[in-house]
Formats: structure tokens, C-alpha cells, sequence
């Protein structure tokens, strides 16, 4: 090999490192500006709505039976949040429930499973998704299936 050769070819070795070197800090940076914009909504607070009982192989059937009213309180606690439902369904109830959740895009997925105990159908499993406006979900269990559709609760206007 001739000296020019010689002082070429790590030339050609130090662009490429170069190139690979800014290349990798570039795509750092993309992935860092997407993990900002893709921050997780806020779940945390108070919710309000109504859940139902259905029977899926009749999807076109409105739920039977939608109770009165099903408001939340959301806490975010470490990876998980937790969530007190609380209503009235024929008698009052107020249930305590861990949710695991992912970011997913601008949302966060749910899921979760839970023993309301044999009076009030046992074992639950469900999943759903919230965003900083809208909370719905399904559950279902050896004797019940249903939707659930939360919202932020309406500031109440002062009639002063």
C-alpha cells in the first residue's frame, strides 16, 4: 500500500465514527423530545358517571341496568393508582381498587382484578382507558358483564 493509502483509510475510519457518533446523539435527543410529549395524562382526582350490566352477544342492546350514579377519586401511588368507586345501586357500595396502567400515546390503559366479595358478585377482571377527559372501561366476572363511563365532574356554578 502506498503512504497515501495509508492516511486515507483512517480518515475515512474517523468521518465514519463521527457521523455514527452524531447520528446516535440525534436519535437520543428524538427520543427524549418524544418521551416529553408523550407524558402521561393526569388521572389523579375526581371523576363522576354511570356503569351498566349488559350481555355481550347481544352488543346491540342497550345495558339493562344503569345505576344511578358512580363517582371516583383517582390517586397515583408509586407505579399504580388507586381508585375508590363509590355508589348507590339499590344499596350504597364504595369499593377500593388498585389499578395497574400504561401509557399508550396519549392515554393511560388499565387493568385490574379485584374480590368484591360473594354479595356483590365476587371476583371482578377489567380493563379500560382514561385520558385527561373521559374514563371508561368494561368488567366482567362469573356473573356479570358492563361498561363503565366516567367524566371530570361539571364545576358547580354559585347562584349568588
Amino acid at each position: 500500500m502506498s503512504k497515501r493509502s495509508w492516511f486515507v483509510l483512517p480518515c475515512f475510519v474517523l468521518i465514519i465514527s463521527i457521523g455514527s457518533a452524531l447520528a446516535q446523539t440525534q436519535n437520543a435527543q428524538t427520543q427524549q423530545t418524544q418521551q416529553t410529549k408523550d407524558q402521561a395524562p393526569e388521572i389523579a382526582g375526581a371523576w363522576t358517571g354511570t356503569w351498566g350490566t349488559y350481555n355481550p352477544a347481544q352488543g346491540t342492546t342497550p345495558p339493562k341496568d344503569i345505576c344511578k350514579k358512580l363517582d371516583a377519586k383517582i390517586e397515583r401511588k408509586g407505579d399504580v393508582w388507586e381508585a375508590i368507586f363509590e355508589g348507590d345501586c339499590g344499596r350504597p357500595y364504595k369499593y377500593t381498587i388498585k389499578m395497574e396502567g400504561r401509557l399508550v400515546g396519549k392515554v393511560v390503559m388499565f387493568k385490574g382484578t379485584v374480590d368484591l366479595g360473594p354479595k356483590d358478585g365476587g371476583v371482578f377482571d377489567w380493563i379500560g382507558r382514561a385520558n385527561d377527559k373521559e374514563f371508561v372501561g368494561f368488567f366482567t366476572s362469573a356473573y356479570y358483564t358492563g361498561t363503565f363511563n366516567l367524566a371530570r365532574p361539571k364545576p358547580q356554578v354559585s347562584t349568588q
